[in-house]
């Protein structure tokens, strides 16, 4: 039988992503029939679990160190190619709970307490590219003030191009809904689009395009800075806006109106404030300040049209009385299982 290289992917117990890979025999199955299976807990005998050191994760003591590695969504290689595949995994103690930083856990147990809410995601992850001096790559301190980056052309405008092309093509070759890129408003600063996506297969696909990009940069000697303030004064930061809907805010249905929906689930989050920003990423007061295109860390606003308010109604979703909202709070560096897991919770669960 004909062989693959499958990619296990992870996070340890810092939040960064590993992975190695081992081979197995070829199951002529397709990549849908292989995640239905998994969504099905029939997986074992095609992409079986293993294991790896969890005392060097951060994630287990030496004397009982193994975590299990649990498939849960398989896509095409962009590096090896088809038929090999990366798969993404939990991490599980060998009895049966979750380990350090496995939080997809916890959001799939949310998720389908209300599947007919059918929750769709739209996640803008925003980053730095850095030289291997942590600088912006093609760094010049005589740089002019930001805003001549944004969506630019040019050598003296956009920086790393055929890297960020590379990701999109490398994205759209593995399955994912990458819906766009642009450069950012800081030069070396770029941006792009997972979305829409429904329920857990939105962090999924995020942390599958996040591990995408980090294996590139080590082909372009590089590195991607996913900090949420990584240059300090007059620069903007990096987020990850998330734009968030159910299927009663995406329309109209006699009296019921979606914008009534939306402004239900925006007063929720007005009470959960705190609540969320302790799950939106780490570092994220130092992006947070109220200016360059923020709202204020402690204080929680919402409009329409509004980029420095925590909560962005888009004005083509107030003409229509029905669409989505932007949770504009979110850092470059958050865990997209934490944070559509939460939305979820406080705007339909609780």
């Amino acid at each position: 039988m004909a062989k693959i290289i499958a990619e296990y992917i992870w996070l340890d117990g810092d939040g960064n992503l590993r992975s190695k890979a081992r081979t197995l025999d070829n199951s002529n199955l397709s990549i849908d029939e292989i995640n239905n299976e998994i969504n099905d807990n029939h997986l074992n005998k095609i992409i079986p679990n293993w294991n790896y050191d969890g005392s060097s994760t951060k994630q287990a003591s030496g004397d009982n160190s193994e975590v299990i590695l649990i498939p849960c969504h398989v896509v095409p290689c962009p590096f090896r190619l088809t038929p090999n595949i990366l798969v993404m995994c939990e991490t599980e103690t060998p009895d049966g709970k979750p380990a350090i930083n496995n939080n997809r856990r916890w959001a799939k147990d949310l998720f389908d307490k209300n599947l007919a809410a059918k929750p769709w995601y739209g996640i803008e992850q925003e980053f730095f590219i850095m030289d291997i001096n942590g600088l912006p790559y093609c760094w010049d301190e005589n740089m002019k003030e930001q805003g001549q980056y944004y969506c630019s052309v040019g050598r003296q405008n956009a920086f790393g191009r055929q890297l960020i092309d590379r990701h999109y093509t490398f994205c759209l070759y593995s399955g994912l809904n990458i819906s766009g890129i642009n450069a950012e408003v800081a030069p070396g600063q770029w941006e792009y689009q997972i979305g829409p996506v429904e329920g857990i297969r939105a962090g999924d696909e995020m942390y599958l395009s996040r591990y995408i990009l980090q294996r590139l940069g080590e082909e372009y000697n590089i590195i991607i800075n996913f900090e949420p303030k990584p240059l300090s004064g007059k620069w903007n930061g990096s987020g990850c806006h998330t734009n968030y809907s159910t299927a009663d805010m995406r329309e109209n249905i006699g009296d019921k109106k979606g914008i009534d929906v939306i402004n239900e689930a925006i007063k929720k989050l007005s009470l959960k404030h705190d609540e969320h920003m302790k799950l939106y990423g780490t570092g994220n007061e130092l992006r947070m300040t109220g200016q360059y295109e923020t709202s204020s860390y402690n204080n929680f606003t919402s409009g329409v049209a509004d980029r420095g308010a925590s909560i962005r109604i888009p004005r083509d979703t107030s003409n229509a009385e029905c669409g989505y909202f932007e949770d504009r709070r979110p850092s470059s560096n958050m865990d997209p299982y934490l944070v559509t897991g939460i939305l979820f919770h406080t705007t339909v669960i609780e």
